[in-house]
């Protein structure tokens, strides 16, 4: 008996150490109307609605609420679910800045880990005004393919060529402000996985994975167990 339980212990850890990072569903902003340098949207998550609001201090170039070019499409290598993401952003949803900015998005509700769509950043420099990013993936979208550089406080990041994919900002967020400089159209979406407080737990996506699959392991064993 003992050795089934080592045997299981061993298999767990297996499980924990060598699982690969699985994508997760996201829920993406319905960007539902706008002013020149506003927009109001939603997204929901589980059973809560949140309102997102968006604020420019200058005029963007356009907002997509549904109607429109689908710019989100992918092709290979996916800009937007080569990384954690499991869903692409939602057709014809975004914000289209140009000039040179600050931009605020403001939540109903306390967010945690929200990822940013961005479409088509061409040689664009941003800043997070002291919040750390990531890139979560990158690839050929609808006006072709670039690259982002974090810059060292990975705060930021610039851009080579037309960026399309995803950034990750880790954390608990109640609003999110970052500077962008001007180039014609460059577009971005939001989105998260879930909602800070006890009412909505939400843990880590790999974490449930590695528990799933650990606890599986650990049944079968004892279930090999019982039969010999």
């Amino acid at each position: 008996m003992k050795l089934a339980i080592t045997n299981a212990y061993a298999f767990f850890f297996v499980v924990l150490f060598s699982t690969p990072a699985f994508a997760v569903p996201v829920s993406w902003t319905d960007w539902i109307s706008n002013t020149d340098n506003s927009a109001f949207g939603q997204l929901t998550v589980g059973t809560t609605v949140v309102d997102v609001n968006y604020s420019n201090t200058t005029d963007h170039a356009f907002v997509q609420t549904g109607t429109g070019i689908n710019y989100w499409s992918e092709s290979s290598p996916a800009p937007y679910t080569s990384g954690t993401v499991d869903n692409a952003p939602t057709p014809s949803e975004q914000i289209a800045l140009d000039g040179a900015g600050t931009v605020t998005i403001s939540f109903s509700e306390t967010i945690i880990n929200p990822y940013i769509a961005m479409n088509s950043w061409n040689g664009n420099t941003v800043d997070f005004l002291g919040t750390s990013i990531s890139i979560d993936s990158s690839g050929y979208g609808y006006w072709g393919s670039g690259t982002a550089t974090l810059n060292a406080s990975d705060t930021g990041f610039s851009g080579s060529g037309e960026f399309h994919g995803v950034i990750l900002l880790s954390g608990v967020y109640d609003s999110i402000s970052f500077t962008h400089t001007g180039e014609n159209w460059h577009g971005f979406t939001i989105g998260v996985t879930g909602l800070d407080g006890p009412a909505n737990p939400v843990p880590e996506p790999t974490t449930l994975i590695l528990f799933g699959t650990g606890l599986a392991g650990l049944i079968g064993v004892s279930r090999r167990r019982k039969k010999k």
